[in-house]
């Protein structure tokens, strides 16, 4: 099964996203917690694109894509930014970012995801979670 879905960086761009993992859900019967990690990781993703990526410039789309097989979901969003240096991402568990509001998204998706790989400089993320 795959699914694609071509967005603007628009926030509102968000409840489309959450529609789709809805829907993707029902479709696969995909427990709660399994659920709830997936929508938080997806929406993050979409998020970072939208905000960081792109600039919330609406011109710029980011591209979603699923892909269900052999029990593996493999989520893929890529935005038309420039990337960022993924490899020197504070830690917002460490004692001094603690209270920073930014910097937990891509933490939550490593911790919430099976895989969670950066390519093409980091505008592209790649999430994986086993469904058995």
């Amino acid at each position: 099964m795959e699914k694609a879905l071509k967005i603007p960086s628009k926030l509102e761009s968000l409840k489309e996203v959450e529609k789709l993992v809805d829907n993707l859900s029902k479709e696969l019967n995909i427990e709660n917690t399994l659920y709830g990690n997936l929508l938080i990781s997806i929406v993050e993703a979409v998020n970072n694109s939208i905000l960081h990526g792109n600039n919330q410039d609406e011109n710029k789309v980011v591209n979603l894509n699923i892909d269900v097989k052999n029990n593996k979901l493999k989520i893929t969003v890529k935005d038309e930014g420039k990337g960022f240096d993924y490899e020197n991402i504070p830690d917002p568990t460490a004692p001094e970012n603690i209270e920073n509001v930014n910097g937990r998204g891509i933490f939550l998706m490593k911790q919430l995801s099976d895989k969670c790989e950066f390519e093409e400089g980091g505008s592209k993320v790649l999430i994986e979670f086993n469904l058995q």
